[in-house]
């Protein structure tokens, strides 16, 4: 298989280049740095040892900052490159990485961009995290005998059984991996018998997240300005879920006169589409993109920019995660490390083994539709020892899961030995 896709991703390169420049075109792509997506570098490599971890989009990103500082602390010699395929999250770790570590876009999956990314980095030692799996750049590395980690990995049903079409093919692209650590004991099954030899499960690294970053300075001024007003956040949100929590703020005003809803799009670029839906609904907002002030009579405050979800997270100790109602749902560890007592809607699908093991240690409250959330978050605004109780569970489950992140060290640690296997 790994032979077949190199052959057609050859014939395919007027189309795949085509493809590149109108995501290009459309904002998908790093207009100064596109030459990454051809394998072209932007630095030097650094002289010595060097990890070469990808992460493709932001979830994974933030599921590996922790691990990758731990490295660093352990293994101070060696340097770190970490690859991504998204703008969004090249903006995410721009002043996020720790110390040692570099970052460059993932090089699109050609022959000929593969081997020149390879060229120029010369990793000993790759760390692959989740589930994007590459033919070319897994059979690259092979080639070059570079010994590669599958982190937190994952895998549905439904790739396992299309990964079962071609049984050869997918046998060859995991023989890179010496050691696969996945989310669940399902997944690691699904690994194992696609012939995936060395794996174990061991549980989520997006629990290993470190809690987000916010600028303290901030975090006051807003505090300040919020004052004693009660507070939520609608956290993440999508499309269809900015009205819902504008029907849910009216709702809430009548018997909390005072009462500051913060929505923060998942997408800032969405930021003017909900500009507009507010105007259209006559509510008194704030936009954080164009510097308006927070005043008393601001009764949404939109959230519309980049990396501030650790400020929105301390700021309410009340927030619904979104995503939850038109989409699959996000990241429930980074508000509970930050305190928050958690509400979500009905589809946590994208997380949900943490989603029912957070609701089973009652550390998160589940809301079947936006009738049942309006009608939750009244009671809880109105029941602070109710919502301070949720918080503290959500904090005390998030940090005992924390101890993922000392496995998976323990367990990659000897790969970094100078004398061993990397």
């Amino acid at each position: 298989m790994p032979s077949l896709y190199r052959l057609l991703t050859n014939a395919a390169a007027p189309f795949i280049a085509l493809y590149l420049h109108v995501r290009k075109a459309r904002g998908k792509e790093d207009e100064q740095r596109f030459h990454e997506r051809l394998g072209f570098a932007s630095i030097p490599r650094p002289h010595g040892k060097m990890v070469w971890c990808h992460a493709a989009s932001v979830g994974e990103v933030l599921s590996v900052l922790s691990l990758l500082e731990q490295i660093r602390k352990g293994h101070p010699t060696w340097s770190i490159l970490l690859t991504t395929g998204t703008v969004t999250s090249a903006t995410l770790v721009k002043d996020r990485l720790p110390d040692g570590v570099v970052h460059q876009y993932i090089p699109v999956d050609r022959w000929p961009y593969v081997s020149r990314f390879l060229h120029h980095w010369k990793p000993n030692l790759v760390l692959w995290v989740e589930s994007e799996l590459w033919p070319n750049m897994l059979a690259s590395l092979e080639e070059r005998h570079i010994p590669a980690i599958l982190l937190n990995g994952r895998m549905s049903d439904k790739s396992y059984q299309r990964w079962r079409l071609i049984p050869s093919g997918v046998r060859r692209m995991l023989a890179v991996f010496v050691l696969g650590l996945t989310q669940t004991g399902a997944e690691r099954n699904r690994y194992a018998a696609l012939g995936l030899t060395n794996v174990r499960a061991i549980g989520n690294l997006k629990f290993a997240a470190n809690p987000l970053p916010c600028d303290r300075e901030c975090l006051a001024t807003m505090k300040e300005s919020i004052a004693d007003r009660p507070v939520w956040l609608m956290a993440s949100t999508h499309p269809g879920e900015d009205e819902i929590a504008i029907k849910i703020h009216r709702q809430l005003r009548k018997s909390t006169p005072h009462l500051l809803t913060i929505l923060v799009p998942r997408h800032p670029v969405r930021g003017d589409t909900i500009a507009e839906l507010l105007e259209r609904e006559k509510i008194s907002f704030a936009r954080r993109s164009l510097h308006d002030p927070l005043t008393q009579e601001t009764e949404i405050y939109l959230a519309d920019t980049m990396g501030e979800m650790g400020l929105f997270y301390r700021l309410c100790r009340l927030c619904c995660l979104a995503g939850s109602f038109t989409w699959g749902g996000h990241n429930p560890v980074e508000p509970a490390l930050l305190n928050c007592a958690v509400v979500f809607g009905p589809k946590m699908d994208n997380f949900a083994i943490m989603s029912d093991d957070m609701l089973g240690q009652g550390a998160a409250i589940q809301v079947s539709d936006a009738t049942e959330l309006a009608q939750t978050l009244a009671r809880l605004i109105h029941s602070p020892n109710e919502t301070e109780a949720l918080a503290h569970k959500a904090l005390q489950w998030a940090q005992d899961k924390h101890k993922v992140l000392t496995d998976t060290l323990g367990l990659i640690d000897p790969y970094f030995d100078d004398k061993g296997k990397a």
